[in-house]
C-alpha cells in the first residue's frame, strides 16, 4: 500500500488540527488575539488557550467564530471532532473511547463512582485530582471527559441505561456545592428520553458485579462488547462468552434495582441531605 502523501503538513489529530486551523484563520486575517476577542466577545486568554490546544472551548465559541470568519458550520464540525478525539486520552483507553462514541446503545453499572458520561466538570476534576493529575494536564483531562457527554446529546443520541450502587450517590465530595451540582445534573438528564437511571439499594445484598464497574456497548454491527474498570486499570472484553456472562450478571442485578421513578426520588433525597453553604 503506497504511503499517504502529506499535502498540508498539518496535524492529523482532530484536537491539534482544530487549534492549528483557528490560529491560521486569525493570522491570515492579520488579527491579534486582543482584536479577535474584542470582535467576538470573549477574553483574549480563551483564544490563546484554543490556539495552543489547551482547551477546545465550547460549541458556542465555535459557532461565534464560524460567523466571524464566514465559515458556516465548518469550525463547529471541527470542534465536535476535537472534543471526541481519542488521542487526548491515555493510549490504553483510546480504542474504548472510539467504540463508546460509535455505540448504538450503552448500559452501565457503577460500583463506586458515576460513569464519565454523567460526570459534571467539578465531579470529574475531583476524581482526576485524586488520580494524580494537576495543572494543564488536569484541565485537559477534565475537558476531555466533558466532551464525552456529547455522546448522549442531540436527536440521534443512543439509549443509555445507568445503574448506580447506592454508595455512588452517598459518597460525598470535598466540595458540597460540587456534589449538589452533580446530583442536580443527574435529575436533569434522567428526564431525557434516551437516558434511564436506576439505583441499586444496599438492601439488595451481594450480586454478580459486587466489585466490578462495567459498561456494555452495542456496536452498529450488533456486536456487544464490555469494558470493566477499577481505580487502576480498565479492560476491553470482546470475547462473546465472557461478555454474555457479564450481561447475565447485569440483568440479574437490574431486577433488584429501584424503578426509574423511585430512583429519581432516591436522588432527590440525597440532594436534600447535602449541607447548604452558609455563605449563600
Amino acid at each position: 500500500m503506497p504511503m499517504r502523501r502529506v499535502i498540508t503538513g498539518r496535524s492529523q489529530e482532530p484536537r491539534r488540527r482544530y487549534a492549528e486551523e483557528l490560529r491560521l484563520l486569525r493570522t491570515s486575517r492579520g488579527r491579534s488575539l486582543r482584536e479577535l476577542a474584542k470582535a467576538v466577545g470573549w477574553d483574549p486568554s480563551l483564544f490563546r488557550k484554543l490556539e495552543s490546544g489547551e482547551t477546545p472551548g465550547g460549541p458556542e465559541v465555535a459557532e461565534a467564530l464560524d460567523k466571524y470568519y464566514g465559515t458556516p458550520g465548518l469550525l463547529l464540525a471541527m470542534w465536535e471532532m476535537a472534543v471526541a478525539d481519542p488521542t487526548q486520552f491515555k493510549e490504553q483507553y483510546r480504542r474504548y473511547m472510539t467504540l463508546e462514541a460509535e455505540a448504538v446503545s450503552l448500559w452501565h453499572f457503577g460500583v463506586s463512582i458515576l460513569p464519565g458520561l454523567l460526570q459534571t466538570d467539578a465531579y470529574a476534576r475531583e476524581l482526576l485530582t485524586l488520580g494524580g493529575y494537576e495543572g494543564k494536564e488536569l484541565d485537559q483531562q477534565v475537558t476531555a471527559r466533558a466532551g464525552r457527554r456529547m455522546v448522549l446529546e442531540g436527536d440521534g443520541a443512543p439509549p443509555f441505561r445507568a445503574i448506580m450502587a447506592e454508595t455512588v450517590l452517598r459518597t460525598p465530595l470535598r466540595d458540597a456545592g460540587a456534589r449538589r451540582e452533580q446530583l442536580n445534573y443527574l435529575l436533569e438528564v434522567s428526564e431525557r428520553r434516551n437516558i434511564m437511571l436506576q439505583v441499586l439499594p444496599d438492601s439488595a445484598g451481594p450480586h454478580g458485579l459486587v466489585s466490578t464497574a462495567v459498561m456494555f456497548l452495542r456496536l452498529a454491527s450488533g456486536t456487544p462488547v464490555a469494558y470493566t474498570e477499577n481505580a487502576h486499570r480498565g479492560e476491553l472484553i470482546e470475547e462473546s462468552a465472557a461478555v454474555e456472562r457479564l450481561q447475565r450478571a447485569y440483568d440479574a442485578m437490574r431486577d433488584q434495582a429501584l424503578p426509574p421513578v423511585e430512583s429519581r426520588k432516591f436522588i432527590l433525597r440525597m440532594l436534600e441531605e447535602v449541607p447548604c453553604d452558609p455563605a449563600r
